[in-house]
């Protein structure tokens, strides 16, 4: 096909705003490090605390709670396996059944390798993780929580969290809360110091800043053990240089993302809304998941019935629609989606499922180019699962 791709995977990655990079071409040509104490390495510096400042400004946090990483997967590892040896000799992980590998696979190496107990929360039909299971889970032996992670929004369904009221819980009980909201910023209002959560994951490439850099807001006065060790960098809990062009970029997307969030949600919201009419038209038995109200603007997820996930996909970016699938792929076989398994989908509609994402760039013909292709695609995918 000679015209573009129609790209609604924004939620695995998304285009680099311009004002991202304009302050990370205007790095890129400067020597220096930031732990330097001569002139070249104080320029660097002054451009990691302004842009730690930047970032603390947007999501309501101190510059002092801003540290930073390589991206969401080394903020999650930081939050969760830090704060549990921190915590230690208590024992007790309890963590969402739905968050992100980032977030279960280091709760799982813990259970492991370090004798953990992780208990995973369960969801409700929309992927919510109620308040009354939080509590049950933590009253059962609240003096043995090292503490606790539940994302402030799905990467897959989009469903929403409330996150405030988990947090509450948790502050209550003095177990420390952690949040992914990789996929939140920008799309939902976050505020840190609002949130009443002691650590908060953020990326820089899911809102239009560079691919390598993100951010674990970690509230004063708490102390992860590190994850790597060296020359003591971001408050001793993170060691290594600091890629100040990345951090620039990534500081100017916190703060355009923040400040247009309102604009972007509300447009967004409508396309979605529109995408989902039309799906639902084009064929009329197609499930929505997730919550169908309290979910990110950008986020349509579907399980179509009688379809293999992945051979969708590819059916569809054959036709120029770029999107993905909540399967795992382990060893050329797809694996059901996690996340919809904890909500109560069968194995077949979780593995026949495809998540679409809007993001900066989308427009109504990307929802046009999915709806002019989608029908023909899912009769194949239909017959080529019957053969």
């Amino acid at each position: 096909m000679s015209d573009p791709a129609a790209y609604l995977d924004h939620a695995a990655t998304t285009p680099m705003l311009p004002e991202a990079i304009e302050a990370m071409t205007e790095q890129l040509g400067r020597v220096g490090n930031a732990s330097s104490l001569h002139a070249s390495g104080r320029q660097v510096h002054r451009v990691v605390e302004e842009s730690r400042e930047t970032i603390a400004d947007a999501l309501g946090a101190r510059p002092s709670e801003v540290v930073f990483t390589s991206g969401g997967t080394e903020a999650d590892n930081l939050a969760i396996k830090g704060l549990y040896w921190a915590r230690r000799p208590r024992r007790r992980l309890l963590v969402s059944s739905v968050e992100h590998h980032a977030a279960l696979d280091p709760a799982q190496w813990l259970a492991d390798s370090q004798s953990a107990q992780v208990e995973p929360l369960d969801v409700d039909e929309v992927g919510r993780v109620r308040p009354e299971t939080l509590r049950a889970a933590v009253e059962s032996d609240p003096d043995d929580v090292a503490m606790i992670s539940v994302m402030w929004a799905n990467n897959e369904v989009g469903t929403v969290q409330p996150v405030h009221v988990l947090a509450a819980i948790a502050r209550d009980h003095g177990i420390p809360f952690h949040t992914d909201a990789v996929q939140a910023i920008g799309q939902v209002p976050v505020s840190f110091a609002e949130s009443g959560a002691d650590a908060l994951t953020l990326s820089g490439h899911k809102i239009g800043g560079p691919m390598g850099v993100g951010a674990l807001l970690l509230a004063r006065g708490l102390t992860p053990v590190p994850v790597q060790h060296g020359g003591g960098q971001e408050r001793d809990v993170r060691s290594g240089t600091l890629d100040a062009p990345a951090i620039a970029g990534f500081a100017a997307a916190v703060r355009v993302a923040v400040k247009e969030q309102a604009e972007y949600a509300r447009r967004l919201g409508a396309l979605r809304d529109e995408l989902i009419q039309r799906v639902r038209q084009a064929v009329p038995d197609v499930v929505l998941n997730g919550d169908p109200v309290d979910r990110l603007p950008g986020n349509a997820h579907f399980s179509f019935p009688g379809c293999e996930g992945d051979a969708l996909l590819m059916l569809l970016d054959a036709r120029g629609v770029e999107c993905s699938t909540g399967s795992a792929c382990s060893a050329g076989v797809a694996q059901p989606s996690h996340v919809l398994l904890a909500m109560g989908a069968g194995s077949a509609a979780a593995r026949g499922s495809l998540r679409f994402t809007l993001g900066h760039t989308s427009t109504r013909a990307d929802v046009d180019r999915l709806i002019d292709v989608l029908p023909g695609a899912v009769e194949r995918a239909r017959r080529a699962g019957l053969s």
